[in-house]
């Protein structure tokens, strides 16, 4: 047993000892390190400016931006991965870090773990992007399909509709029409071409009175023995004018126009319907002025609009020469008469279209009044029971049979009152 003396002094020199553990020997430059930090930061920043890009790309959807990101987005990874294995080949783990390195440390997992969600996010990215691609892919196979469809409808009405053999074309592929074959339709055709007759009568009457012409004897030699409740009911006498010449061949297949090789069915008919229902018929003869419909317009027109006011219009027949040397001029009386032959020559070839045919009939002038048969152009007509029953004056568009129903004609009475 030791002395205290003795034990004092041993516990003084093991005090003077030291206790702590002794610094880690630093084989590290601090200058490499911060530059080494510095190259680290730097690189996550271009990272993430490289991701921003990646999703800018997408709205909107830019491809070759999306391609362009993407690879930058894999330079910095790339980068990124060379500094860390850089950083530990030259800075082996120390047994002891101080508390600087263990949050540079940290910061470094925090990076890594940036990382690795971004790698996450690009391939999900890229994913997306090769869906799209196929996506696109298939919506450009689509529609070049269908332009390709589209293209071969609009030759085969054109070939239908438009040349002088169209009627040899039956339906279609699936037997399919855009627009159905209704009694509907046909009452619609026939406002139409009773609103055409109405609207070319205007400008006729309009130069004709410029011309100078004397409209009572005019609307007399129409019809002379038409009793007018009003002198502006005289109109009418122009538009039975127009009507009569209009129809005239209506009840034939050809409508009086000659062909060669005309094959008559009822679905070329109706193609020629929708050949030219949406056309501007001018644009129509432009492509083929010589097609059947151009005859039409051609022959009508010539007995419409007779020489001799033809010249009392224009001074001279040189528009009335150029019909009928085959050419179909584009003044604006030549444009309107083209939309009143439309109007006629749909109403035929939709007639024709129905199985059995529609069948025309007309009124007329003197026939005793039929309800049934026959609408009135004036609404406001004083009807006397006591007296006879109304005679027809004028017939202003003629009627028509569809099946068993009757589509009216319109008629002018004679020598009726009109209610004021």
């Amino acid at each position: 047993m030791l002395p205290t003396g003795v034990k004092d002094n041993q516990l003084r020199e093991s005090n003077s000892q030291k206790v702590h553990p002794q610094p880690m020997e630093e084989n590290q430059n601090p200058e490499a390190v911060e530059s080494l930090v510095s190259k680290i930061f730097a690189n996550v920043s271009s990272l993430k400016s490289a991701y921003i890009q990646l999703q800018s790309a997408h709205t909107p959807y830019d491809p070759d931006k999306i391609q362009a990101a993407d690879r930058l987005v894999i330079s910095e990874l790339k980068n990124l991965s060379e500094l860390k294995h850089f950083y530990r080949e030259n800075n082996p783990k120390p047994v002891c870090a101080s508390p600087q390195d263990s949050r540079l440390a940290a910061e470094i997992q925090e990076q890594q773990s940036l990382l690795k969600t971004y790698e996450v996010m690009v391939k999900k990215f890229q994913s997306e992007i090769h869906n799209k691609d196929s996506e696109i892919g298939q919506l450009q196979q689509q529609i070049e399909e269908s332009n390709q469809k589209r293209v071969k409808l609009e030759k085969n009405i054109k070939l239908r509709g438009l040349s002088t053999k169209e009627s040899e074309g039956s339906g279609d592929e699936n037997g399919f029409f855009p627009v159905d074959l209704t009694p509907d339709l046909l009452t619609a055709a026939v406002e139409a071409a009773s609103k055409a007759i109405h609207d070319f009568s205007k400008p006729l009457i309009n130069m004709m009175k410029a011309a100078g012409w004397d409209l009572d004897a005019a609307a007399d030699s129409i019809e002379p023995d038409v009793v007018y409740a009003k002198r502006a009911h005289k109109k009418y006498a122009f538009e039975s004018h127009i009507c009569q010449r209009m129809f005239s061949g209506f009840q034939q297949e050809s409508f009086s126009i000659k062909s060669d090789n005309l094959i008559i069915n009822k679905e070329s008919f109706f193609h020629q319907f929708l050949a030219l229902r949406e056309m501007d018929p001018l644009d129509m003869l432009g492509q083929n002025p010589d097609s059947i419909f151009g005859n039409f317009c051609r022959s009508k027109y010539l007995v419409v609009v007779h020489p001799k006011m033809e010249a009392s219009f224009f001074g001279n027949l040189d528009q009335r020469n150029y019909v009928m040397g085959g050419g179909h001029p584009r003044t604006p009386f030549y444009q309107a008469f083209l939309k009143l032959a439309k109007s006629i020559w749909l109403l035929h070839r939709l007639a024709f279209s129905f199985d059995p045919i529609v069948k025309v009939f007309q009124v007329q002038s003197g026939s005793e009044f039929s309800e049934v048969y026959m609408e009135s152009v004036v609404k406001n007509l004083i009807m006397d029971e006591n007296d006879q029953k109304p005679k027809v004056g004028l017939m202003v568009m003629p009627g028509f049979w569809i099946g068993g129903s009757v589509i009216q004609s319109r008629v002018y009475l004679s020598g009726m009152k009109v209610a004021e």
